[in-house]
């Protein structure tokens, strides 16, 4: 098995592609928590099988209690971000909501800074800048013009729907 980390990372963007769009094929109609639970299976059965089969399952007991600790809430978060993602990918687009949870890696980068005692340089500096700026140009686009002030539907007027009255808040009733 071949040892570069630059290999293992891009063979885990590419998945992680791929858990966004068939994430969004496979959620269409279902609950969120389902959609986790039965992820988290699926991830459970294929990481247990991957060491049994590769080899590791031996060295279980020497996992030292701070090693447990944190792996646990590691856990916890992975869960707690799943639920959050499937709901994201329940609400929104594939293409807006991917592009947010890649924030994690600039979130990820200042925390390793304050908790981990890591070194900020001008590189991660500008490499989380663009991220952010990246993330901000995919997932929150301008929205498209809409009508002038006092134009239908415009500021300050109310339009309806055919055969509808505005409702409070001037949004039309029946327009979720």
């Amino acid at each position: 098995m071949t040892q570069s980390w630059q290999l293992w990372a891009v063979l885990s963007a590419v998945f992680s592609a791929l858990v966004a769009v068939w994430g969004k094929l496979g959620v269409e109609g279902l609950d969120t928590r389902l959609v986790t639970a039965i992820r988290t299976t699926v991830v459970l059965v294929m990481a247990w099988g991957v060491l049994w089969a590769f080899g590791g399952a031996d060295k279980l007991r020497e996992v030292p209690a701070r090693g447990w600790f944190f792996l646990v809430l590691s856990g916890l978060a992975t869960g707690l971000a799943w639920l959050c993602y499937y709901h994201a990918l329940i609400l929104g687009d594939a293409s807006q909501v991917a592009p947010v949870d890649k924030l994690s890696v600039v979130l990820a980068m200042a925390m390793a800074f304050v908790f981990l005692g890591e070194k900020i340089t001008p590189a991660k500096l500008a490499g989380g800048a663009l991220i952010l700026a990246g993330v901000l140009v995919l997932a929150w686009p301008s929205p498209a013009p809409g009508p002038a002030a006092g134009e239908a539907g415009g500021p300050g007027r109310q339009s309806a729907p055919p055969g509808g009255e505005p409702a409070a808040g001037g949004r039309p009733k029946g327009n979720g």
